[in-house]
């Protein structure tokens, strides 16, 4: 396969075809094939060769897609397989004390995700014999799925022709049939998810969509800014996030830090320590005794 973010000569001509096709007749049947056409094309000639598609193992791909939630594919594609190696299935996730669960997860943010998925994993072992459920509704029940999580579980992980949308769906869909629209919303987005979906091979269209849409943030000014549900990420250095991160890493490595010994080794405002552990605690990150944090 080729390096993503290029297009060939061939795959340029197709895409202005179909811009053109749009722009004047809107989404009609050429269209819609020739967008098809050059999605899987460009796939097939260009697509990521990522660890989470070489598998279509449920456990795998679950892991894979939590992590994909919030995290750039790169950095998620060496934790992936670092998490896999100490966790290689349901029973062990399901069984580990969270403060390694935690520990493993660090440099991937939002650790709420760990919590959610361990918590998954032991449902999955106490309440269905180990085997994650194929049903759509049933996994957005898990925590930390919703609905998009659990269609793109499906899709990957069973190859069912579910239609839903994320980011990079998104951003296609609006290049491609909303060239001069703002304010695009996801319910004039999904029926044309709908008809472009290839339903005998669900898994290899997903991956291909989501492939074009990250030459297209690379290429052209970002479709996704004129989404109805479209919002700046708040900036990162020096927010509470960032400090929470920070904390929750030193209470894992050392084991147990007092709110000084923590203010001290981060260099923050011991007011703000002190306010970001209890959160900490409160959420159930971490323990809290007598101003004293621990591992869970």
């Amino acid at each position: 396969m080729g390096v993503i973010g290029s297009l060939d000569p061939d795959q340029n001509d197709l895409e202005r075809r179909i811009l053109e096709e749009t722009r004047e007749h809107g989404a009609t049947p050429e269209a819609v094939g020739l967008f098809s056409d050059l999605i899987l094309s460009h796939f097939r000639a260009h697509g990521r060769d990522l660890p989470w598609r070489q598998t279509a193992d449920p456990y795998r791909i679950l892991v894979s897609e939590i992590m994909l939630q919030q995290t750039q594919v790169e950095r998620v594609a060496v934790r992936y397989r670092e998490f896999l190696e100490r966790f290689p299935d349901f029973a062990s996730l399901a069984a580990a004390p969270q403060s390694e669960v935690l520990l493993a997860w660090q440099g991937m943010g939002y650790n709420r995700r760990a919590l959610a998925l361990q918590r998954t994993a032991q449902r999955v072992v106490e309440e269905y014999g180990g085997r994650l459920p194929a049903d759509v509704e049933t996994l957005a029940t898990f925590p930390g799925i919703g609905k998009a999580t659990a269609a793109a579980i499906a899709a990957y992980a069973f190859n069912t022709p579910v239609v839903y949308i994320e980011t990079n769906i998104r951003r296609v869909f609006i290049h491609f049939f909303f060239q001069d629209r703002e304010g695009v919303r996801d319910d004039e987005i999904l029926p044309l998810v709908e008809r472009a979906l290839h339903r005998e091979n669900p898994r290899e269209w997903y991956s291909a969509l989501m492939d074009y849409g990250t030459i297209l943030k690379k290429r052209t000014a970002n479709p996704n800014r004129r989404s109805a549900s479209y919002s700046r990420q708040s900036r990162f250095e020096g927010s509470d996030r960032q400090v929470r991160g920070r904390l929750l890493a030193l209470v894992l490595e050392e084991g147990s830090v007092t709110e000084a010994e923590a203010a001290a080794r981060t260099g923050e405002e011991p007011g703000r320590v002190r306010r970001i552990l209890a959160d900490l605690a409160r959420e159930g990150f971490v323990a809290e005794s007598e101003g004293t944090y621990t591992c869970r």
